[in-house]
Formats: C-alpha cells, sequence, structure tokens
C-alpha cells in the first residue's frame, strides 16, 4: 500500500474515532445483549457488532473489552456459549468478574485456564464455549492472540494490501490437546503468540454466526468464504468494515434472517502510540487497581 493510501486510511479512522466512546482504565465494557458501538482506544480503534438469535434480548455470544489500570493494555474477547438467551446471562456476568480479576495481565494463558476452571463449576448443565482473546499492548504495538477451539480472526496487513487467516501452527504432540474449547477438559493448556501490527492493519474477530452464515441453496460460508468476502472489502475508511462484512453476509444469506447469534469486533491500529498519563489519571488508576474506586 502507498505511504498516501494509508495516510488516508488513518485520518479516515481518525475522524470516525472522535465521535467514539473513549474507554479508560480499568474499565469494562460488553455482556451478550444487543450491542453497536465504536470505542477508541490508545493505539487502537474498535467497531463492535453483536446480535442475539431471533430478536432476543440476550444471546450466547458474550463479547467484553477492557483496558488495564495504566492503559497500555488493552483486552478483547468473544466467547460463544454453548446456549442462547437468559440462561448465558449468569456465564456473562461471571467472565465480567475474571476479565476484571485479570484486567492488569498480559499473559492471557492464565486467565484462560482459570476461565476454564471456572467455567466447569458454574456450567452444571454440561454447557461449553469457544473463545478468542486478543491482547493489544501499545508500547509495543503487539497483539497477543489465544483461541480456545474458536473461528480464527482474520488479519488485514495494511503494507501488503493481503488478508489471511490469524494463527499460529504448533507440531508439538501436545498441542493436539490443547487451547481446547471452555469447559471441556480440566485441566487444559492454553498457548498464546504474538504478531506486531503496523499503522492501518486491520483484525477481525467473529463468532461462527459468520461463517456458518448458509445461502439459500444450503452451502455455508466457511473460513474460506469469508476470507474472499473480505479481500473485496474497501478498507479505505475502516470505520466502514464492520458494516461492510455484515452487509456481505447478509447478501450471502439471501437477506434470511441469521440463525445463530452474530457477534463481530474490528480493529484498526491507528499507528498512535500510547500517551502519559497525567498525575490526575495515574492516581485514578491506582484507586481502582487497589480497590478504592468501584470499577
Amino acid at each position: 500500500m502507498s505511504r498516501n493510501t494509508t495516510t488516508s486510511s488513518i485520518a479516515a479512522a481518525a475522524d470516525a474515532s472522535a465521535s467514539a466512546h473513549k474507554i479508560g482504565c480499568m474499565e469494562i465494557w460488553g455482556g451478550n445483549d444487543a450491542f453497536e458501538n465504536a470505542i477508541s482506544l490508545r493505539g487502537l480503534d474498535a467497531w463492535i457488532y453483536s446480535r442475539p438469535y431471533g430478536g432476543s434480548a440476550l444471546g450466547g455470544d458474550i463479547h467484553y473489552i477492557s483496558t488495564c489500570g495504566h492503559g497500555h493494555i488493552a483486552r478483547f474477547m468473544v466467547a460463544d456459549v454453548a446456549g442462547h438467551g437468559s440462561a448465558v446471562g449468569g456465564i456473562a456476568t461471571d467472565l465480567r468478574r475474571l476479565m476484571r480479576r485479570n484486567i492488569n495481565k498480559l499473559d492471557q494463558t492464565r486467565f484462560v485456564r482459570s476461565l476454564n476452571r471456572e467455567f466447569q463449576q458454574l456450567s452444571t448443565g454440561g454447557l461449553f464455549a469457544t473463545a478468542v482473546l486478543t491482547s493489544y499492548f501499545a508500547p509495543t504495538h503487539d497483539l497477543l492472540i489465544c483461541n480456545a477451539g474458536h473461528p480464527r480472526p482474520m488479519w488485514y496487513r495494511a503494507e501488503r494490501r493481503a488478508w489471511s487467516i490469524l494463527d499460529q501452527e504448533c507440531d508439538a504432540p501436545q498441542a493436539r490437546f490443547s487451547n481446547l474449547p471452555i469447559g471441556i477438559i480440566d485441566p487444559t493448556d492454553y498457548y498464546q503468540f504474538s504478531i506486531a501490527l503496523a499503522p492501518g492493519d486491520l483484525v477481525v474477530l467473529h463468532s461462527d454466526g459468520i461463517t456458518e452464515a448458509k445461502s439459500p441453496n444450503g452451502e455455508l460460508l466457511g473460513e474460506a468464504g469469508l476470507l474472499e468476502l473480505a479481500r473485496g472489502l474497501d478498507v479505505r475508511d475502516p470505520a466502514t468494515v464492520a458494516g461492510q462484512i455484515i452487509a456481505r453476509v447478509d447478501a450471502y444469506r439471501g437477506q434470511a434472517a441469521p440463525d445463530d447469534d452474530v457477534t463481530l469486533i474490528v480493529l484498526h491500529h491507528n499507528g498512535a502510540d500510547p500517551s502519559r498519563l497525567t498525575v490526575g489519571e495515574w492516581l485514578k488508576s491506582a484507586g481502582k487497581m487497589l480497590g478504592l474506586i468501584r470499577v
């Protein structure tokens, strides 16, 4: 991608993020209800779209966004619990509690292991969930990914103008029994890997309500179909990418209503370096970390 094209893309995102909610230190957003909003963080802009199945108030997809005490770690999670509606509500609350407990930790694997243990205690009905967690470390522009049996994210590299599936292959024998969906086996090992984001890069997290969309003749879109769909997106304005994906998936279904919960998170690296905290911001974040200020 040319420098001018990358610069215009970042400028468009800057305009869009001006009206986005600026998530603060130790703040957590999310749940399993309908949600559609733009969020601005240090180094990242995010667009979240979540719709429960059948127009229900609550769904089986759970999404959360959080930032650490100093605003250097931003975490995004999409989980798909086997079930719909109010039965998932209690689990969504407990996931939020676990995210807050691990809000200042860059290592996601401990979080997912504890999630796996507690999920088994919570899901007495034999429920399980898939989940993908990503943590953005603003000082180095690295994105860490931990995938527990969830659909793999997509990555658009602005410099190459190319989309790919975001994954790390591991040939180790123990890897075949790791990163399983949450609630299947305890203990289960979880691994994470990292990528270095460049200005203009995009990462798309989604639930299987996207990849399992069916055409009028019953064919699944699938991972390969979604990747091909992404290659036709106009990425010059990152704020429109989520809407473009939803519109194209709707068109693939022939405008039929989705037969599952649908959640989509688009992350855009805006190239901004983390700003220094003011004394007031530092004291406020320290108060939250020490429990003196309620989160």
